[in-house]
């Protein structure tokens, strides 16, 4: 592979200084450079999650923190697709009609029809499929910006789902199993140990063999220590997280809501998958190298048109997903899923964590934190009995400087030759 198509990160990890001093060093440098990463979202979230703990203690409180969770994890799921689109420089207006149209699938598949859980989940994951392969035909192969492709799928999806709902009816997802997606799925206590155990020591058997492939083929490496604060935070972080969802949530006698929400895993599933898509497959590579400079991955022997059309795929893939997970949170599908303001959470939580709107820079996990910051302003001001009109113009002056983060990093960056 030529060096134009190494990510940033790749070729400034080569150029990263030896031992806990230099790296700091080097990645300060790198941060007055314009390459900030994930880090305003991560100091974004910490200042929220205190301002809204100090104001309202019930914020912290098990019970709404896993409320947060099943709150926020279809918004996540989408924006987790929606990644894909930006690091094209490209936008997908239609995702949230999407993920309705496929959660309106999966219900009339489920109730009107019958057809067992896996079927009907099968058929949305397809119709999801079927609608991101049309839109990327004809961005790619007919040469419509995608504003204009996905803002006419925008309005088109928005009267399928109408349809399929005749009109304005509600339809029930009464099966068990997709219920326990989202909605009253939990793990045992001892199952959130367990899975607390084999994600930490996952993430510290990915880091210490990412380090010795490096130092095998002679590339620079993170220091042991860095690796050791960076799985110690996460550790501590998670095992908190497992300690509180294991207390006891219900207020009932007779039912027991101990226990973390299975769509904790599912979402970290994806999370996983994606990310290893884009920074461990040729494909994800490609992706990085034409949401860079599409005329030189042209040039360079990528099939341009191939990549477009499998980022639109994969977006209105996870779109489906999300909109499974939204059916299972309410436990039915009305004319309004995937409505509302469920495409600006969406793209606002990407952008927010961190993926420009320019191409080429982002992760999969800053949706995963921009969703989180959009999921706690949501909660937080609610549980403040803010309006919903003060909690959309908040949410949009959050994603507003993330917008502007990312325009006058971009440049600093620029101007010091990072990219």
């Amino acid at each position: 592979m030529s060096v134009s198509l190494l990510s940033a990160q790749e070729r400034s990890g080569e150029r990263r200084p030896e031992g806990f001093g230099g790296y700091a060093r080097d990645y300060l440098a790198r941060v007055r450079g314009g390459d900030m990463g994930a880090l305003p979202a991560v100091l974004g979230l910490l200042a929220l999650t205190i301002a809204f703990s100090v104001a309202r203690p019930r914020f912290v409180t098990a019970g709404n923190l896993a409320n947060l969770l099943n709150q926020g994890a279809a918004v996540t799921v989408i924006a987790m697709g929606l990644v894909f689109v930006l690091l094209l420089g490209e936008i997908d207006l239609s995702a949230g009609f999407a993920s309705g149209v496929c959660a309106s699938v999966l219900a009339v598949l489920l109730t009107n029809f019958g057809l067992p859980w896996y079927v009907a989940v099968l058929g949305a994951i397809l119709t999801g499929a079927a609608i991101g392969l049309l839109i990327g035909l004809l961005v790619a192969k007919l040469g419509i910006p995608s504003f204009v492709v996905t803002l006419a799928a925008f309005l088109a999806f928005q009267g399928a789902v109408l349809l399929l709902m005749k009109g304005g009816t509600i339809v029930a997802v009464d099966d068990p199993t997709i219920k326990k997606i989202n909605f009253d799925g939990r793990f045992t206590p001892e199952q959130g140990w367990v899975l607390y155990g084999v994600t930490v020591a996952g993430m510290l058997a990915l880091h210490l063999w990412k380090r010795y492939s490096r130092v095998r083929h002679g590339l620079s490496a993170e220091p042991l220590s860095i690796i050791a604060i960076r799985v110690v935070t996460v550790a501590v972080l998670l095992g908190g997280a497992v300690w509180a969802l294991n207390l006891e949530r219900s207020k009932s006698d007779t039912t027991s809501q101990r226990g973390v929400p299975m769509i904790v895993l599912i979402v970290g599933v994806l999370l996983a998958l994606c990310t290893f898509v884009l920074n461990r497959t040729a494909f994800g590579r490609h992706v990085y190298a034409v949401g860079g400079n599409r005329e030189a991955s042209r040039r360079a022997g990528i099939h341009v048109d191939a990549i477009r059309i499998s980022v639109f795929v994969i977006c209105s893939t996870m779109a489906a997903v999300g909109g499974i997970v939204a059916a299972s949170r309410d436990a039915s599908v009305n004319p309004n899923t995937g409505g509302s303001n469920v495409l600006l959470y969406a793209v606002g939580a990407a952008v927010i964590g961190g993926t420009s709107l320019f191409g080429g820079k982002g992760r999969v996990l800053n949706a995963v934190l921009g969703g989180a910051v959009v999921a706690v302003i949501e909660n937080g001001m609610g549980l403040m009995d803010y309006s919903p009109g003060t909690k959309y113009v908040v949410t949009g002056v959050v994603l507003l400087l993330a917008a502007g983060i990312d325009a006058v990093t971009r440049r600093r960056a620029a101007a010091a030759g990072l990219r």
